[in-house]
């Protein structure tokens, strides 16, 4: 039985694909190992030469990042330290073992200036520290695997396990600033397809069971804005809160976004995968899962 390794396997994607695994026809043949950020650090090279050579994998999952985006705009050499060196150490060994590297990248490598979905193909434009670091972990993923690589990417992930690095997600934050009775708001000039990671995580099986290779968009169907998805997710539970748009500008992010960064998932639909189902739906199941929305 070979094997495949899980780095980030506590955060919020990493638990979903951990939880979908038994379930899923790869995991009758490969023996799934969960490394948490205690079990490898991907910026140290040594240790993920010395962890991964110890597990043997035939395919490694990497969703280890560093993703607070403002946060990257004050410490860009840790964002380049995690979010490309990091990748190139993880692919600097899976050359070496012989083993395929799966890796997640964001719709925010985009510079959204256009009003309709982006291809794969279509050419980055990063506008921020976290979007550059994100490209070049793109760039030394593809020149160190040219034909081993799976590159992933997504956008305005929310999964039940929360981020641990941003201290919970976006659902979250707007529950917990809603039951404080804070005044929100929220940027209603961004558009984009807020994606549950427990569909990404079922849509991703599928891929590694389909042997697919290159470069993958996967998000939930549909788009909105942040100010949309925030409204939708008091409707669903009756809530009424001091709730106000305001643009980008006005709300003043150190980080610059992409205006529209809506992700084309049509490579996926040509390995025959299923579109993930539209975003009002899964944020839906997602309030059920969490124990906020009744059955």
């Amino acid at each position: 039985m070979a094997r495949v390794a899980l780095i980030g396997s506590n955060g919020q994607l990493g638990t979903d694909i951990a939880r979908l695994w038994p379930s899923t026809a790869q995991s009758e043949r490969d023996e799934l190992i969960a490394l948490t950020h205690a079990d490898i650090e991907v910026t140290d090279p040594d240790q993920v030469r010395s962890v991964l050579s110890g597990v043997q994998p035939s395919l490694v999952i990497n969703t280890a990042a560093f993703h607070r985006v403002d946060d990257c705009e004050l410490q860009p050499v840790e964002a380049f330290r995690v979010n490309a060196l990091g990748v190139r150490n993880l692919a600097d060994t899976c050359r070496r073992l012989g083993a395929t590297l799966m890796h997640f990248s964001t719709d925010y490598v985009f510079d959204g200036e256009r009003k309709k979905p982006f291809r794969e193909e279509d050419p980055v434009g990063p506008r921020s520290a976290y979007a550059i670091s994100k490209v070049a972990g793109e760039y030394f993923l593809r020149y160190a695997l040219p034909r081993d690589h799976i590159l992933i990417r997504s956008s305005g992930l929310y999964g039940v396990a929360g981020a641990s690095g941003k201290g919970g997600n976006f659902p979250e934050t707007m529950l917990r600033l809603a039951r404080e009775g804070q005044p929100i708001r929220v940027v209603s000039d961004q558009i984009s397809s807020p994606t549950y990671t427990l569909d990404l995580a079922a849509a991703l099986l599928q891929l590694i069971d389909r042997g697919g290779r290159g470069t993958f968009h996967i998000s939930n169907a549909g788009q909105c804005s942040w100010f949309e998805f925030a409204s939708q997710i008091f409707s669903l539970l009756g809530l009424k809160p001091d709730l106000t748009p305001v643009t980008a500008a006005e709300f003043g992010a150190p980080a610059q976004r992409p205006a529209y960064s809506v992700l084309e998932n049509r490579r996926l639909a040509e390995l025959g995968i299923s579109p993930l189902r539209p975003w009002r739906e899964a944020l839906a199941d997602y309030l059920r899962l969490k124990g906020q929305l009744g059955a």
